[in-house]
């Protein structure tokens, strides 16, 4: 298939390496030099796209691809308030649009046991859930998409978790509220992970990401996916059908 790249830094570079490794063109690299090729004939032929940039310029590029006819697979985060008018757009016939905090693999394992493990813990109103995220120093966001998603599947399953929030100095957290600490330090590519906690023990699961490479490929086995498809998408809806067809 042909794959236009949207931002070409280090996970540009991976994902063009990987797609050309499953035997897929790279038919247009755009990124902030060269903004005037989503108006080109090479990237209108692009069975989808692939969005990894800055919260300040997804938007834009998303919208950039509804107008040129692409299907568009996108990994930036922190522009999630912008996600419900994309979704409009999408069911509205003016796009295609597949957007998730992470495309690895063994994240998206890890949000289901995250899921599975707060179900149980329902049962067990002694432990208080907390979460702690880190992530190299070039990363803007934070919390990161991934703890926010996590934190979304927490809040969905528990009985007492109501919202989420970052401490704050002199800051009490209630008890119906998730704290997320965040840490950004060196070349971290990720490590997410959450603690139960009681006066007797605490239950923890983590995942640590070894590099940027399970995210590129989860990235290329989405655009795989949606390159069919129309409307909006979410790496739910591509998981669960892969793991329906084993």
């Amino acid at each position: 298939m042909k794959i236009a790249l949207i931002g070409y830094g280090k996970m540009g570079h991976i994902i063009e390496n990987i797609a050309k490794e499953r035997g897929h063109e790279i038919v247009a690299v755009i990124d902030q030099h060269n903004l005037e090729d989503f108006d080109s004939e090479a990237f209108r032929s692009a069975d989808a796209a692939i969005e990894f940039t800055v919260p300040t310029a997804a938007e834009g590029n998303v919208l950039k691809c509804f107008k040129a006819g692409v299907p568009v697979v996108c990994g930036t985060t922190g522009w999630n308030d912008r996600l419900p008018v994309m979704k409009e757009l999408c069911d509205n016939g003016e796009g295609t649009l597949l957007q998730a905090s992470n495309f690895s693999v063994g994240v998206n394992i890890f949000f289901m046991l995250n899921k599975y493990l707060t179900r149980l813990m329902n049962a067990f109103p002694q432990y208080t859930p907390h979460m702690v995220e880190t992530h190299h120093i070039h990363k803007l966001d934070h919390p990161s998409g991934t703890a926010v998603t996590l934190a979304e599947g927490i809040i969905k399953e528990s009985d007492r978790i109501n919202s989420w929030t970052e401490p704050e100095e002199g800051k009490e957290i209630k008890e119906d509220v998730l704290e997320i600490d965040h840490i950004r330090s060196g070349e971290v590519p990720g490590i997410h992970t959450i603690i139960w906690d009681s006066a007797q023990d605490n239950i923890s699961i983590t995942h640590s990401a070894k590099g940027r490479e399970g995210f590129a490929m989860g990235a290329v086995l989405a655009a795989e996916w949606l390159a069919d498809k129309k409307g909006f998408h979410t790496i739910d809806e591509m998981y669960t059908e892969i793991m329906e067809k084993k």
